[in-house]
This record gives structure tokens, C-alpha cells and sequence, in this order.
């Protein structure tokens, strides 16, 4: 199959050789053609499956068509993302595959994220926009502000739709969706969709095609995976003795806290090695600089949480290290598919100590990855695996949070485990999301 047989228009295809493309992905030989019937996409492949042109080129293709947009602060095409890097990296491949069409339909791009000034943002929807890329925060904003309207939206994307359902952006994606035209096109893609979230899609879409690209054994990306036991307190020197030992020219390593970027990365610039942290309370130009000098290499070692593990291309990134642990199976997933990327092959490493082996045995349960267990010379842990069945969760609130140890250490009894939330605001029920099917509400005067 060539891309020239979806039905694409002739500039988007030839941005498309000028990319050295020879075939469409799966996931792009099945979404794009039905993206331009109009049709509502519930899509899902793996990590590095080429997800993003699957709905930017036919989102292009669709706008092009019908011509140019009205006058006001409308919106035609609006992609929501988790991540402000993730918001920029789409809006560059929107740049590039609109780059050969005529001047007079050139498509206007916004990108609307936070960590940044909003007064250049709403100057420059002034007169509206084809396409606005956002995290949900910085969105309802300009919103607030009445820097743009959703009432012409014709195509809303979710990219990477699991983490905004999952991770916090559920009241933000309700209030959303209840300024948004009733008649729309939806289009989710993500890597996973666990079952929580499924309930939730189908309550945005209307009748829509799924598609499900399973990891065939040609197609899984060429990563070898290892699992080195190590004390928690050996970590730092067991990354600097893999790093030169390899002599790995970049590796990106995921920790759990914004303060064990800072600190990991301090302690490996004293050891010689260049590196920086990436983590969501950095300011957009901080986070933005970090990335890019890790992308030319000016940078050994990239020191990030999890906002680097979705979407995020970087191009012949030879190894992904979990110093922490994932807190889901899931996002193992998408951790280690930041490398071994577009036919490359890569390493992904994880660091197992006594207290984390049970979590792990899980993450490996659920991904059906069994791995032998590595030790390095010198750095043979000394703690204790206890043993014990594998746990059903994550290992989010196992270790005393800063106030129980306080509290332990003036004799007082620790604070009480909060009480579940009411099954109603639960991600099973789907009533998160009770404006998504409703004619769209004016906003709020202000």
C-alpha cells in the first residue's frame, strides 16, 4: 500500500516523500482513510507506531478542503495533549507536512500550553485558527479570557487519550467538552486503553471505527530489556559505571520525583557526566532547552519524570533507564518505547532493589515480559527480598509521607489513610464526562 492510495491531496504527499516514507504504518493505512470519511477514531498501536500523522495529515487534508476559515476567534481542528512537549512536537509536524501547500491555503497553527506568558497566545488568536494544539489547563484559560471559541470545532483529537483521561485532566476535559459542538468528529489514539478509560470513550463518540494494531513480532520495536538488581543506595554509581562501560552517548532515565532529577543529575555532573532534569514545575523555556540539548547531544543524560514518557521522538536514543519504577504496567510501556524507534534498536534498563521486586514481578506479569535478573560486579545488593505474592497495584503511598514521619518521630500516631472517593467520581462510571453528548453551553459571562 502507498500513502498516494489513502486519498490524500497531492502537496500533503509530497511532504510525505520529502519525509522518505515508503509505506504507511498499519495505524496510518487504517485511521487516515477514515478520518476523511469524517468518522469518529478510537485508534490504538504501539509506541513509535506513527500515531501522530495518522490523524495530522488527514486533519490537514480535511481543512484544506473546505476552505477558509470564517472571521472571529474561532477554532476548526483542536488537539488536546498531557504534555507541553508533546503540544510542540505535533505542532512541528504540522508545520512540516502543511509545508507544500499554496500560500492561500496555508493553515494557521497555534499552540497553547502553559509554563509561559498567555498575553503572545491571545494576541495570536486573533482572528482565530485552523488548528490549536493544548494542554487542557492553558485551553480553558484562553477561555476564560475569551481569547477563542469552541463553537466551530469540527475535528477534536485526544492524543495520548489514557493519561488526560486518567491523570488528573478528567474536570478539565468535562468542561471542555461542554463548550463543544454536539456534531463533531472525535478522534482518541494512545498506546493503551485500560479498561476504565474505554468506558469513558465510548461515551464521547458516535459510532466510531476501532482500530486496534496489535505488536506483531516484525512490528515490536527491536528494544532489549534487562532487569539489574541493585540497592536503592547504589543506583546513581551503578548508572555512571553502565554509562561508561557501554559508552552510551545518550540515555534518558525516568525517576519518580521532581526532586530526583535535580538531585541524580547534580550528582552525575560531579561525576563528570553532562546532564539536566526535565520535570513538569520547570518553566517552559527551562524544559524546552533541556530537550533540546539533549537532542543535539550536548547533553549525556536526560534526568526526567514521567512528562517525558508520552510522545515524546527522540531520534536514535539508544537507551531508556527506569532508575524508579513506573507506578503502572502501562507506563513501562511507554517509558521504554522512547527507544528503539522507527527501526532502530535500543536497550531498556530497570533497576530492581528488595523493595521494588514485588511491584516489578507485576509490571512483568501484566506485560508479559518475564526477565532474568542481572548483577553487576561491585554492585551485588546486600538487602533482603522478602518474599511474598506480587501486589494487584502500583506502589504509589508505600513509603511515610514527610508528615507520618514527623509525626512518628514526636511519638503521635500517623495520620489517617484518606477515605476512597464515592464510586460516582470514579473513572469506571463514565460520569466524568456527563456534558459530552449535550448540546454545547455558552460560556460563563465574566
Amino acid at each position: 500500500m502507498s500513502f498516494s492510495s489513502l486519498g490524500l491531496s497531492e502537496p500533503l504527499l509530497r511532504a510525505i516523500a520529502g519525509r522518505d516514507y515508503a509505506a504507511p504504518t498499519p495505524i496510518q493505512a487504517a485511521a487516515i482513510p477514515a478520518v476523511l470519511r469524517g468518522e469518529d477514531v478510537w485508534a490504538s498501536a504501539q509506541t513509535g507506531s506513527g500515531k501522530t500523522a495518522a490523524f495530522v495529515l488527514p486533519i490537514i487534508d480535511r481543512l484544506v478542503a473546505e476552505g477558509p476559515r470564517g472571521r472571529g476567534r474561532f477554532v476548526r481542528a483542536l488537539i488536546l495533549v498531557p504534555t507541553r512537549e508533546l503540544a510542540a512536537q505535533i505542532a512541528e509536524e504540522v508545520a512540516v507536512y502543511g509545508s507544500q501547500l499554496p500560500r492561500e491555503a496555508a493553515l494557521k497553527t497555534l499552540v497553547a500550553v502553559g509554563g509561559v506568558s498567555i498575553n503572545p497566545q491571545m494576541m495570536a488568536l486573533g482572528g482565530g485558527a485552523d488548528i490549536v494544539v493544548a494542554t487542557p489547563g492553558r485551553l480553558l484559560d484562553l477561555l476564560d479570557h475569551n481569547a477563542l471559541s469552541l463553537a466551530s470545532v469540527s475535528t477534536l483529537v485526544l492524543d495520548e487519550a489514557d493519561r488526560l483521561f486518567a491523570l488528573g485532566f478528567a474536570d478539565e476535559l468535562a468542561r471542555i467538552l461542554a463548550l463543544l459542538p454536539v456534531r463533531r468528529q472525535t478522534l482518541l489514539f494512545s498506546a493503551t486503553f485500560p479498561p476504565a478509560v474505554r468506558t469513558l470513550a465510548e461515551n464521547i463518540l458516535s459510532n466510531a471505527v476501532r482500530i486496534a494494531i496489535a505488536a506483531t513480532p516484525e512490528g515490536r520495536p527491536d528494544i532489549r530489556q534487562r532487569a539489574i538488581e541493585v540497592d536503592a543506595s547504589q543506583r546513581t554509581q551503578l548508572l555512571r559505571n553502565l554509562i561508561l562501560f557501554h559508552e552510551w552517548t545518550r540515555v534518558l532515565v525516568f525517576v519518580a520525583t521532581r526532586y530526583a532529577t535535580e538531585h541524580v543529575a547534580e550528582k552525575l555532573c560531579r561525576l563528570g557526566i553532562p546532564a539536566a532534569a526535565l520535570h513538569g514545575e520547570l518553566s517552559q523555556g527551562a524544559r524546552t532547552q533541556a530537550l533540546a540539548d539533549f537532542k543535539a547531544g550536548r547533553l549525556r543524560v536526560l534526568l526526567a519524570t514521567d512528562v517525558a514518557s508520552r510522545g515524546i521522538d527522540i531520534e536514535q536514543l539508544p537507551v531508556v533507564v527506569n532508575y524508579d519504577l513506573p507506578r503502572s504496567p502501562a507506563d513501562y510501556t511507554h517509558r521504554i518505547g522512547r527507544t528503539g524507534r522507527a527501526g532502530e534498536s535500543g536497550v531498556a534498563v530497570s533497576f530492581i532493589s528488595a523493595e521494588t521486586d514485588a511491584h516489578f514481578r507485576l509490571i512483568e506479569k501484566r506485560n508479559r515480559v518475564p526477565l532474568e535478573r542481572e548483577q553487576i560486579a561491585g554492585f551485588e545488593p546486600v538487602e533482603t527480598i522478602v518474599p511474598g505474592p506480587a501486589p494487584t497495584g502500583g506502589i504509589k503511598g508505600k513509603r511515610k509521607s514527610k508528615k507520618d514521619k514527623l509525626r512518628e518521630a514526636a511519638g503521635l500516631p500517623p495520620t489517617a489513610a484518606p477515605k476512597p472517593a464515592p464510586a460516582a467520581s470514579t473513572l469506571e462510571t463514565g460520569d466524568l464526562f456527563p456534558f459530552s453528548r449535550r448540546p454545547p453551553q455558552p460560556p460563563r459571562s465574566r
